[in-house]
């Protein structure tokens, strides 16, 4: 999930302009920026929540369950 993040990052500002060109979405090309950064800041957060948790587990011994 982290890396998805990260990729979303680094392929908004490629998408974007393809995104602008489509008359319908030319006027929503701030909103539909900050939905992908938001997504992106999900994908990140909620990745490194997993990694930090099952870490935790690896240390407390309880990693199989």
């Amino acid at each position: 999930m982290v890396l998805a993040g990260i990729g979303v990052f680094f392929r908004i500002p490629y998408v974007m302009p393809k995104v602008e060109m489509i008359e319908q979405f030319a006027g929503a090309a701030f909103f539909i920026r900050m939905s992908f950064y938001l997504l992106g800041i999900f994908l990140v957060s909620g990745g490194a929540k997993k990694i930090f948790d099952y870490s935790k587990k690896i240390e407390d011994g309880n990693a199989n369950t």
